[in-house]
């Protein structure tokens, strides 16, 4: 089962989050047909996007993290709600890399570094949170670090890892964010970036089945780890007819009645899951009615 699990360390200079993510992307690959790079990238994006949305307080509350970075992957994007349960897509999801000269995934030539990450929060409040930073190079983790130091001024180590099996399904994903609060001197910055070092690459921690408190034990090895909150994660799609029905009366009674002169009927797919939608010429009808009469 996927997990998150919330840390700090004991006199409270460092907090942290690691989850482990292999179902979840495994369930957004075969949802979304994606091939190893695609793979790659969007279980980045909805590790980190589980991560920051467990961190929002509000119940109701929900983070969307976008990435346009130019490449052929094209947009990507991930949902969470405050629980951490995430969603997402990539917009190119077929797309094929060489593999780079080290043997990995080529995820920055896929995601591209010319264009943005952009972090959407909403707080269910008037307006939502809305902050961006330039790519650094689309590895996606270095440069959601850039963002959490630019935005929210708070230095962040981040490490975000998805292996890719041999029949390219998921062997392991998962990743972690350590953030510095104030106050932490210089004494507590050289133990984390010694321990992050020291713990090397996260695929290769992931690979050996570490779990999330495993994962920040073992990187925060020169402090005292305190387990805040450990709960489960999965890949949740909030879509619904219900949701559907709204978002075609938001269409507006012209556009549905050429909708129904062009097609008759129509078929709408979520984006986010691999849940179909059909209204009937006739449902469509009763709905124009309903608009027309409301």
């Amino acid at each position: 089962m996927d997990q998150l699990v919330r840390a700090i360390t004991a006199g409270g200079m460092v907090k942290a989050v690691a989850v482990s993510t292999r179902e979840l992307t495994e369930r957004a690959r075969n949802i979304h047909k994606t091939l190893p790079v695609g793979t790659a990238a969007l279980g980045r994006t909805l590790a980190a996007a589980s991560m920051m949305g467990n961190a929002l307080k509000a119940p109701d509350a929900s983070l969307t993290l976008q990435i346009k970075g130019g490449g052929p992957l094209g947009t990507i994007l991930a949902v969470s709600d405050a629980a951490g349960d995430v969603r997402g897509y990539v917009q190119n999801p077929h797309i094929d890399l060489p593999l780079r000269e080290d043997g990995k995934l080529d995820v920055g030539a896929a995601v591209g570094c010319d264009g943005t990450l952009t972090v959407i929060k909403d707080l269910r409040m008037k307006e939502p949170y809305v902050g961006s930073v330039g790519l650094l190079g689309g590895e996606i983790a270095e440069d959601l670090a850039a963002y959490f130091v630019e935005s929210e001024q708070i230095p962040t180590a981040c490490a975000l890892g998805v292996l890719v099996d041999r029949d390219q399904s998921v062997k392991a994903a998962g990743g972690y964010l350590i953030q510095l609060l104030p106050g932490a001197g210089e004494d507590v910055i050289s133990k984390v970036e010694g321990g992050v070092l020291a713990a090397g690459a996260v695929t290769g921690l992931l690979d050996r089945g570490l779990s999330p408190a495993e994962l920040l034990r073992t990187v925060l090895s020169d402090f005292e780890v305190e387990i805040l909150e450990t709960c489960p994660i999965t890949y949740r799609c909030y879509c619904s007819r219900d949701r559907v029905e709204r978002a075609l009366i938001s269409m507006g009674v012209a556009e549905l009645e050429d909708m129904m002169a062009q097609q008759g009927g129509c078929e709408l797919g979520c984006q986010f899951c691999d849940e179909t939608y059909r209204f009937s010429a006739q449902e469509l009808r009763e709905l124009l009615d309903s608009m027309k009469n409301g």
